[in-house]
């Protein structure tokens, strides 16, 4: 009977604690605060991952399953505890959670390769900095940044526990350790029954996949808006470090790194760096165009333009070939006057300075992020762990093997035939969507065309009321010009194309990628990484180059003009405005860019928050221990295993912006830095609010992105030259000053830079034109050709070629000057820091020197028992 009792009782009290009392719900348990917990219903072992799944019309299938892969979970050393739906909230929803035990910690920390301390460092701390005062208001309290004790660190060894400095073995291997062991199982343990042989039935992701789980994560220590008992991790990470009030703050990079792993860590190190080297560029950027401002008025050019005299005297010729009228070269006035605040002397400073600028960035971010690759144990990860682990997918589908010479073991290996047949059908469909865009951009440009000639017409003949044509032509066509208007619509409308067109890059970069079947999980990333890349590149950028290089070069001259098309089709090539198209890149460039930062914001930021909002504001009105731990995950956001992939892919697209074409538009920078300091902020509030907790990760830097930084710098400084050489209008002037100015200075350009062509029939159109009138017989276009009368008419002057002579040599010169200085500032400046190369040798000598000293007092006790048994 005391038996039965006793029985009775522990029934009761596992009842209980699960929620139920003899299969039905107790209402208690919803205002239990211990289910807002990470640990199973005993207290003591620590939930490190939660799996979900809920009954469906498919439920034997899964169910079968589900008993195959947890039975299979339970051989290799987990604890599973299940959460029944009925306790749940939408009394539908299973929660399965896993316990990893010490035993397969250690396991599985040895196979991983899991750097933890043998030994306290005894290399003395560098000393405070001078004037550390002037930096205090931006640092955060000493506990928030988490500073951890320094040690010499060495692969985990199961056979040599004692050779570590283990202290409570619970605590050992932190949150983020335990929940990166636990999914290496849950990636590699199969759910086929014993006895089978089905390789493709492995992995929790082709069990999410398939429907049998739902979801798979870590869980979050606490709410982010309230600490938990013994943890308040993710409460700092919010109070600290993802409000938008902290934006002056620098970031708690040791406790990112400890939270959420190294590869995140590194991340927000990256961002944080390059935000910081954004100010100097901003502040450059921001003098440069001040000083086009305060030269407003000594722009003789533009006076020229605007001069009644003389820019009202000028008759330029059509625009388009049909109902376009002559013109007035001061229509053109204001443009004029707008686009010298970007094309001035300041500018081609500004632009060999980005060339020196990016590289001391890159050069500066290596150290930074040497030094993080030591006091994270990062030092030599990626070729022992990324590059040896093979990925789940790579074994699924490979399934033939082969010798391994270097671990003498079997291993799966794709054939050459195969591979080749796969990276044919890659770089065919690559080329095909690159093409796709290509086509998209002449569609563009082909716009371009069509509306240039209506937006020419309509300006030119639009009268006011009072029929006075030539002030009302004066003020439309000086404050929206045929060539802004024509810019100005054209990038939005191939601003919306790129925002389309990224929508199916996604999805066909991933499938390109995973039709290769790539057989680590870097090599994975990296060719993603390159896809894609090369997608946003073309997408991007393919206007910008062509307004840069493309657009005014092929005009031709009146009576012989170029066409797109063929003459056939009446697609006569843009013109650029008398003041240069480097006012039009700007124009490009700042609604292109500023439209994806702020597009990007809105969908990083707004979107989440108005569809969070509702589920938020209730769950913080209502009781707080309504909802399980597990539960309050469960309804945030997964975060994919690509999600810093879009991260550094947006971060890096606008480096192009930054780079490449900065010597249209210093403020770039500026723009730049305003949005990144807000997406800090906003990654960290996704992260610490909006996400589940990823599962940690390694990464020693920040992978293949480093490579397409060293070459997007690289080509910033020819596209750069070519900018200032053709795109802008700097080296003409300079020219007409210094070889044909008669006064040395700027009066008489305008007259020098247009050429004369004879007017041979009035058309019948211009019969109701005023201007025409008065008998004019020529009219004025932009180039350097002899008059008509001359013996070579209609031919390049002499000034061409000495204006494009001066172009090769500037382009050779700046090219030149900046590599050479890039290349010695590299030189200069070594890639690992002194003192960190120092912690590294005597990290590795004490490696050796206690190994030894280990083996040596293992042997000699081995010996000694052994002495004692004989």
């Amino acid at each position: 009977m005391s038996a039965s009792l006793s029985q009775f009782n522990l029934f009761l009290s596992v009842s209980v604690k699960g929620g139920r009392m003899f299969g039905f719900p107790m209402f208690q348990n919803k205002l239990d605060p211990s289910r807002d917990t990470v640990f199973f219903r005993d207290g003591v072992r620590r939930i490190d991952f939660v799996l979900s799944y809920v009954d469906d019309k498919d439920g034997e299938k899964k169910q079968e399953r589900r008993r195959a892969f947890e039975a299979n979970l339970e051989k290799r050393g987990l604890e599973l505890e299940t959460e029944d739906k009925s306790d749940s909230k939408d009394q539908k929803t299973y929660f399965l959670k896993i316990h990893a035990p010490r035993d397969v910690l250690a396991t599985y920390a040895d196979v991983l390769k899991i750097k933890v301390p043998f030994k306290k460092s005894d290399i003395p701390q560098s000393q405070d900095v001078a004037l550390e005062w002037l930096t205090q208001p931006f640092r955060l309290p000493g506990n928030i940044m988490h500073p951890e004790p320094d040690y010499f660190t060495y692969h985990f060894d199961k056979t040599k526990t004692d050779f570590f400095l283990i202290g409570d073995k619970d605590t050992f291997f932190p949150p983020s350790t335990r929940n990166r062991i636990v999914f290496y199982i849950l990636s590699r343990c199969a759910y086929y029954k014993e006895g089978q042989k089905d390789r493709e039935k492995t992995g929790i992701k082709r069990l999410l996949s398939n429907g049998t789980y739902t979801a798979a994560f870590p869980l979050h220590d606490c709410r982010y808006w309230k600490k938990g008992r013994n943890a308040e991790e993710r409460y700092n990470l919010y109070k600290h470090w993802a409000r938008f009030l902290c934006f002056y703050k620098e970031q708690p990079l040791n406790l990112i790194k400890k939270y959420y792993g190294e590869k995140i860590g590194i991340y927000f190190a990256w961002l944080g760096f390059y935000t910081e080297m954004l100010f100097l560029a901003a502040v450059v950027g921001l003098i440069c165009f001040i000083y086009g401002v305060l030269s407003y008025d000594d722009n003789i050019t533009s006076k020229e333009i605007c001069d009644p005299k003389i820019g009202g005297s000028i008759m330029m010729c059509p625009l388009c070939d049909k109902n376009c009228t002559f013109w007035r070269l001061d229509s053109t006035c204001l443009s004029s006057w707008q686009s010298h605040l970007f094309d001035n002397e300041a500018t081609v400073f500004f632009a060999m300075f980005m060339g020196i600028w990016v590289t001391l960035f890159l050069e500066f971010w290596k150290r930074r992020q040497a030094r993080l690759e030591y006091e994270w144990d990062l030092v030599d990860f990626e070729e022992e762990q990324q590059e040896l682990q093979t990925r789940p997918e790579f074994e699924i589908k490979c399934t033939n093997r082969r010798l391994n010479k270097i671990t003498q073991e079997m291993e799966p290996y794709l054939p050459l035939h195969t591979r080749c047949a796969r990276y044919c059908l890659s770089g065919a469909t690559v080329t095909f969507w690159i093409s796709l865009i290509l086509a998209c951009i002449t569609g563009v440009i082909a716009y371009r065309l069509a509306v240039y000639a209506s937006f020419a017409s309509i300006i030119g003949n639009h009268k006011g009321e009072s029929g006075n044509h030539k002030n009302k032509t004066l003020l439309v066509g000086g404050l929206i010009t045929p060539q802004l208007a024509t810019s100005v619509t054209a990038s939005c409308i191939n601003f919306v194309i790129i925002m389309i067109l990224n929508f199916f890059y996604e999805k066909v970069a991933i499938w390109i990628t995973d039709m290769e079947i790539p057989k680590t999980h870097l090599e994975y990333e990296n060719r993603l990484i390159t896809k894609m890349f090369m997608f946003q590149f073309v997408n991007y950028y393919s206007s910008c180059f062509y307004v840069a290089f493309f657009k005014g070069k092929f005009v031709g001259y009146p009576g012989n003009y170029t066409y797109m098309f063929g003459k056939w089709k009446k697609f006569r090539n843009e013109e650029c405005d008398p003041g240069g198209c480097l006012i039009e890149l700007t124009t490009q460039l700042l609604i292109v860019m500023a439209g994806k930062q702020l597009w990007g914001n809105i969908q990083e930021a707004l979107l989440p928050l108005m569809r969070n909002w509702w589920s938020s504001r209730k769950g913080r009105h209502n009781p707080e221990n309504h909802y399980s731990r597990w539960e309050q995950d469960h309804v945030l956001q997964n975060f994919s295993q690509l999600g810093l992939f879009y991260e550094y892919l947006e971060m890096v697209i606008q480096f192009g912006f930054i780079t490449l074409f900065v010597a249209s538009f210093p403020l770039a920078p500026l723009l730049a830095l305003f949005n990144n300091i807000l997406e800090i902020r906003v990654d960290a509030w996704k992260f610490t609010t909006q996400f589940r907790r990823p599962v940690a990760s390694k990464a020693r830097n920040i992978g293949a992105w480093q490579e397409i930084l060293n070459s997007v710098a690289i080509l910033s400084v020819v596209t750069n030259a070519f900018i200032m050489a053709f795109t802008s209008d700097m080296i003409p002037r300079m020219v007409y000053l210094y070889a044909y100015s008669n006064s040395t200075s700027m009066k008489g350009y305008i007259n020098s830079s247009l050429s004369e062509y004879r007017i041979p029939i009035r058309p019948q159109n211009m019969t109701e034109d005023n201007w025409f009138r008065h008998f004019n017989t020529t009219c004025r276009y932009r180039d350097y050709r002899h008059p008509p009368g001359h013996k070579n008419e209609y031919t390049h002057t002499m000034q061409f070629w000495h204006i494009l002579a001066a172009k090769m040599a500037f382009i050779i010169i700046m090219e030149h000057v900046v590599f050479v200085v890039k290349f010695f500032i590299a030189w200069m400046i070594p890639d690992v820091p002194s003192d960190v190369k120092a912690r590294i040798k005597r990290e590795r000598y004490l490696i050796q020197e206690h190994l030894h000293n280990y083996e040596v007092e293992r042997l000699k006790l081995h010996g000694f028992d052994s002495s004692l048994k004989s």
